[in-house]
């Protein structure tokens, strides 16, 4: 098993990233490629799944431990394979996740895409009260993170942002700066996307 891929970040495009490890190019499928662009042609240390079947073998990589092991647990369940783990990790940050898992959000959850009521009570039914524990975080941090209100005015910001004629890779390229502001509203998050995608 592949833990971790250190070397020096080569490219980045909408779905992986790829890092020169001696002359050797990885290919790593990530929840989101451009969190990582600070860091381009630098040294990096991605944590790494390698998710093995019959007809197919991926390198799945993730920015910390917590975020691979969210995965392993995602893919775990029912109805749920890569693609699904994956545009969960990448449009919620794992305190929220937990926090809608315990408090059996199924609002919360059926927002995410591919995720209907049926998958949603199969995640509260196969993750309920088994990741508080393992993961790196307190309940305290679970319930002072950002509400489930938030997430949905991100979405809406995002769907916005499309209509104004913005690519997907690029308005997937802003969120990780988008999710370190303070800002309540929708309006206020599609303000600074558009001030962020002008500097690009």
């Amino acid at each position: 098993m592949i833990a971790y891929i250190k070397g020096k970040l080569a490219y980045i495009n909408e779905e992986s990233v790829i890092v020169d490890v001696h002359g050797v190019g990885y290919e790593l499928v990530c929840p989101n490629p451009y969190i990582f662009q600070p860091s381009i042609n630098n040294e990096v240390h991605i944590f790494t799944y390698h998710y093995v079947r019959e007809d197919s073998q991926v390198l799945y990589g993730f920015k910390n431990e917590d975020q691979k092991y969210l995965f392993t647990k995602l893919i775990s369940v029912s109805g749920i394979g890569p693609k699904g783990a994956l545009a969960i990790l990448g449009s919620v940050d794992i305190p929220e996740f937990i926090r809608g898992i315990e408090q059996e959000d199924d609002k919360f959850l059926t927002s995410f895409p591919g995720v209907g009521k049926k998958t949603a009570r199969q995640m509260i039914l196969d993750l309920k009260g088994k990741l508080t524990s393992m993961i790196s975080i307190t309940t305290k941090e679970i319930e002072s993170n950002s509400t489930q209100e938030n997430v949905q005015d991100l979405n809406e910001a995002k769907e916005a942002l499309k209509a104004l004629g913005y690519t997907d890779r690029e308005v997937k390229s802003i969120i990780p700066q988008l999710q370190k502001e303070n800002l309540e509203s929708t309006d206020e998050i599609i303000r600074k996307a558009l001030a962020l995608l002008m500097k690009n």
